[in-house]
């Protein structure tokens, strides 16, 4: 089954905890963390997820976006996090860092830019809980999807398959009701929607939506047979 995961990159950020609750429906709540040196842009730190993490019951799903990932992404599951994602290009010891995050009661997870190739990463996937494949560089919300990511997502379960995980496969960016179906049907099972769920008019309602759509597609999926 497909899991939604609003971001709250785009929600109203003087009213976070009416917005949480708002997709009380949702898997998880992403949270963009972004530091203005790994990408160009400063969100929210450890003190908001120890907020948001007693304000909603929601899990949350943490993605990093930061320099000196070893040092700082402990601190989130330590703050409340169900799930927290580093960066490949920005861990100087990814398996280290899995290891330390699954050791502390969260999910593990590393996200690729769109241009590192997964290939290289191979041999690190049993280690990790999910796989977030970017679909627009990271940064800023509202990007419009990058469709040359969609090989990138097919070539990633390609390699989940062939070694049996149970491994999640996260897509991110530009995801909305007209780019859902395309991920899931390459191979993706995880989904973060910024605006496509903040800016309609019913946020549950939109996750409820785009969950449907991506479980229709998964159906019939050639991945998805005997997933």
């Amino acid at each position: 089954m497909a899991q939604i995961n609003p971001s709250i990159l785009s929600a109203d950020f003087a009213r976070l905890a009416e917005e949480a609750k708002a997709v009380e429906g949702a898997d998880w709540l992403h949270v963009d963390v972004m530091d203005n040196h790994f990408v160009p842009n400063l969100t929210l730190g450890v003190p908001i997820v120890e907020a948001l993490s007693k304000a909603t019951d929601t899990p949350l799903d943490c993605h990093l976006m930061i320099e000196d990932a070893d040092r700082w992404a402990p601190q989130y599951v330590e703050a409340g996090a169900g799930s927290v994602t580093f960066h490949a290009e920005a861990a100087a010891a990814p398996v280290r860092l899995a290891r330390e995050i699954r050791a502390k009661g969260a999910r593990a997870s590393m996200a690729l830019k769109p241009a590192t190739p997964i290939e290289p990463y191979e041999d690190l996937l049993p280690e990790l809980d999910m796989l977030l494949i970017m679909t627009v560089e990271p940064g800023f919300g509202g990007q419009a999807f990058l469709d040359i990511m969609l090989p990138k997502i097919r070539r990633t379960r390609e390699l989940i398959s062939k070694h049996g995980l149970e491994l999640w496969l996260q897509v991110d960016g530009g995801v909305s009701a007209t780019t859902i179906e395309r991920c899931a049907e390459a191979g993706a099972d995880v989904f973060v929607a910024g605006s496509a769920v903040y800016g309609a008019e019913d946020p549950a309602e939109a996750v409820r939506a785009l969950r449907a759509q991506a479980d229709a597609v998964t159906a019939s999926a050639p991945w998805a047979c005997g997933h």
